[in-house]
Parts: C-alpha cells; sequence; structure tokens
C-alpha cells in the first residue's frame, strides 16, 4: 500500500464525533472458539502482524475546531492478554469483561486481543476494535492479512508530527478546498430540512434514569452452510434475502412494524471497499421498506425488493451523504439532536451480511478455528440515546468454515430486554424458518 492522504474521510470523522458526542463506543469483536489448545507462538505473531498491518493508526484531531482529522500512526499496541482458565461455560461472561475494554482511538490502543484458556482444552478468542478504525469488511482483511504474514500497513505520519503553526496552516488550507461541498451540503440540508418542515414533531416522554449505562441483550447462533442453502433455495431467496427475512420478521414479532401497514423498514449496509482502501467505514446503505408477513415461506418478495433497491441506488444518490461535508461544523449537541436522523430512518433495522468471508479470518494461530463470528456492541450507550434512536434490532451474518453464524442485537423501548427474551425470540424465529441452529459457545 502507498501512502495517501490521511486526512479522514467526512464518514469515518462522523462516526468518531457521533462517538464523543453520545459517549458512547461502537465496537465490532471477533470470536475464536477452539475445540483444542491455541499454538502460543503461532498467536503472538499474529498479534504482532495486526498491529503492523492496516489497523496501526489513530486518529489525530484537527488543529482547528472545524478542520478535519487525520490518520497518524499508532506508536504502541496493548499487549497480548492471556487470561487464567476458566471453564467453557464463563466464555459469555468473559467476551462481556472483553467487550468493556477501554479503547481509544486517539491516545490507544484502537483494539485488543485476548486469549482465554479452557479447563477442558480448548479455548477462545477475543479481538474488539472501535468501528472509528474499521468496518466489518476491512477487519476482516486486516485479519487474513495479519494470519497469512502478507501485506503492511500504510506508512502513516507519526502524531504530533506538524509543529502548531504548520497544522493551522494546513487544516485551514484543507477546510478552504472543502469550501464548494460544504456550500452543497448546506443547500441540501436546507431542501431536507424544507421537506420535513411540515411532518408533525414529536416531544419524548418524560424518561426515567436517562443516564443509566445499559447492556444491550444479544443472542447468536451458527447454522450449518448446506442448511443455509437448502434453505435459500427453498424459499426462492439468496443469502441477503434470508439475511433480511430473518431481519424483517424478528423485527414484527419485537413489535418494530408501521401501525399504518405493518410493514418494517431495513437497512443494509452495502460493502465498497477497495484492496487499497484506507477508508475506516467503506460502507454506504440502502433502505428498503418490505412485508414481514410470509416470509418464513417465501422471499421473493423480499428479494425483488432488495434488488430494486440496490438498482435505484445506483442511480440515484442517497441525498444523506449530499449534506456530509457539514459534519466537520456540527457540534457535540447538534450531533446528539441528530442521533436519530444520521443513522437512517427511525425504527429502522439493520440487516448486515459480509456474505463469504475469506477462509484465512479463521486461522489466528494457523490452523481453523472451530467456530468463527464477528458481532457488533455498543458498550455505555445510555437508555436516553437508545430511546432517542428509537432503540436498535440489528442482525450480523457471515458465512466461514462450512457455518452461517448469525448475531442478533436488539433494544425496544419499553419492552423487557433481556438476553434471554431474545434468545427465546430468536429461537422460535429460526425454527420457524426449519433452520437448525446452535450456539458457539454456551450460553449464560
Amino acid at each position: 500500500m502507498g501512502t495517501p492522504s490521511n486526512v479522514l474521510d467526512y464518514a469515518d470523522q462522523a462516526v468518531f464525533l457521533a462517538e464523543q458526542a453520545t459517549g458512547t463506543t461502537n465496537l465490532l469483536q471477533c470470536v475464536w472458539m477452539y475445540d483444542r489448545p491455541v499454538d502460543a507462538e503461532a498467536l503472538g505473531r499474529f498479534h504482532r502482524n495486526l498491529a503492523s498491518g492496516r489497523l496501526s493508526r489513530r486518529i489525530e484531531r484537527s488543529a482547528i475546531p472545524f478542520g478535519r482529522h487525520r490518520w497518524v500512526s499508532a506508536a504502541d499496541t496493548a499487549e497480548l492478554e492471556i487470561s487464567p482458565a476458566r471453564p467453557r461455560a464463563d466464555v459469555e461472561g468473559w467476551l462481556a469483561e472483553q467487550s468493556r475494554t477501554r479503547l481509544d482511538c486517539v491516545d490507544g490502543p484502537g483494539w485488543h486481543l485476548a486469549l482465554l484458556p479452557l479447563s477442558d482444552g480448548g479455548a477462545a478468542l477475543s479481538l474488539v476494535i472501535s468501528h472509528c478504525l474499521t468496518d466489518g469488511v476491512g477487519l476482516c482483511m486486516a485479519i487474513a492479512e495479519a494470519a497469512s504474514g502478507a501485506g503492511a500497513g500504510v506508512a502513516w505520519p507519526p502524531a504530533r508530527s506538524r509543529s502548531r503553526c504548520a497544522a493551522v496552516r494546513e487544516d485551514l488550507g484543507r477546510s478552504a478546498r472543502d469550501l464548494p461541498a460544504v456550500g452543497r451540503g448546506l443547500r441540501a440540508a436546507v431542501a431536507m430540512a424544507r421537506r420535513g418542515s411540515g411532518k408533525p414533531k414529536t416531544t419524548p416522554a418524560s424518561l426515567e434514569y436517562p443516564h443509566e449505562r445499559l447492556t444491550l441483550p444479544t443472542a447468536t447462533a451458527v447454522v450449518d452452510a448446506a442448511e443455509w442453502d437448502a434453505a435459500v433455495e427453498r424459499l426462492g431467496g439468496t443469502g441477503n434475502a434470508l439475511v433480511a427475512g430473518l431481519a424483517a420478521d424478528l423485527g414484527r414479532r419485537l413489535g418494530r412494524v408501521h401501525p399504518a401497514d405493518g410493514t418494517v423498514s431495513l437497512s443494509l449496509p452495502v460493502a465498497d471497499r477497495a484492496e487499497d482502501e484506507t477508508r475506516a467505514n467503506a460502507v454506504s446503505s440502502i433502505d428498503v421498506v418490505v412485508d414481514p408477513t410470509g416470509a418464513a415461506t417465501d422471499l421473493r418478495k423480499i428479494r425483488a425488493a432488495i434488488k430494486a433497491a440496490l438498482t435505484h441506488s445506483d442511480d440515484v444518490r442517497d441525498e444523506r451523504w449530499e449534506v456530509i461535508p457539514l459534519i466537520p461544523l456540527i457540534s457535540r449537541r447538534a450531533f446528539r439532536r441528530m442521533l436519530a436522523a444520521a443513522t437512517g430512518q427511525a425504527g429502522s433495522i439493520v440487516s448486515s451480511n459480509l456474505g463469504d468471508v475469506e477462509a484465512t479470518v479463521n486461522r489466528p494461530d494457523g490452523k481453523d478455528a472451530d467456530h468463527f463470528v464477528m458481532r457488533p456492541l455498543y458498550p455505555g450507550v445510555t437508555r436516553e440515546v437508545m430511546h432517542k434512536a428509537d432503540g436498535v434490532l440489528a442482525i450480523g451474518s457471515g458465512r466461514i468454515n462450512g457455518e452461517v453464524f448469525l448475531v442478533f442485537l436488539s433494544y425496544q423501548p419499553g419492552r423487557n430486554n433481556s438476553d434471554h427474551e431474545l434468545r427465546q425470540t430468536v429461537s422460535e424465529l429460526l425454527a420457524d424458518f426449519s433452520l437448525t441452529w446452535s450456539t458457539p459457545w454456551p450460553a449464560a
């Protein structure tokens, strides 16, 4: 990889500023499960390769309040953590502990790798990383390169390598060059505001304990890939359509439907990452409104809706991207007010499918793990943030090592939000889709 501009993309700065505004860390956690001991020497090499690869960077704030931030090199990396051995039944609790690891994209560390030997001779491996550094596809690329020993990181400049005067001068020049895009963003924002001015405004009800930190319910399942393919064929869908069908039906069960017609809104991330991509979040999204009724028996309508939305996105640029050059100018208070709009349509359900994950991702110590899962987490999110965003429902999926993993994250305002309730609902959901599933580690 060469040495491109180290100025953050607008979308990456948006992710970073949103975290700063809400105090919520948006994480990805990769989990490998083993029924054998892990090769410690090979794992140490994997850790060193991660530290010198795509993830060897941090964010340096602009020298001016309204400037674009920059990527700089990460001078040091957190050591590989090896925890004392525990029973396999404690894996979920240990993973939750790992999700609470302090990560900092400015001062470091931005990611953390930890190994848990199991008392039955197996092991669990966790990698937690801030979404400010990478998205799911980028993380898979970084892991595959580190596992194979291929690839190297960009030679980012050292932190604080610019003098104060040089930093101010460069950042002012960057902002001046961005002015045409800012102007277009302002015009787009005004147009969007005018179109929305006639919509009824709602005032959130008084919220008890708004600053309480929440642990969002999660559930994880794996399905045999051959059985998954058979379900896709039987239901007339695709892999994306099956994940979307599961998301839509789960949204129906959890009450995330439009009252007028019972439809649900899905938000499907679409990867836009080149091999030499340096953006942290090289992804766009499409919004699809579907009828969840009958998804468990026929996916053709959902498949057609996704196809139509993808075609439309190729022809018409999402207007939300037109306003993104305004991101560096927005205050933390404004970010908090704009939270629901920034994440898409309120009440939407995220349906994210990585598709086929490169086999090397499953080999941090050189040999295949028994299971691999990547899941989104929001440690430290407050009750206020969740209610302003109308809660969250997200499904993530990927295919690797002969399995399809499914991860579910949910918080529904006004409901009993518990791991037990979500896992019971997911169990019923998968059964209705005639999918035989198992958990990669014991549920807590």
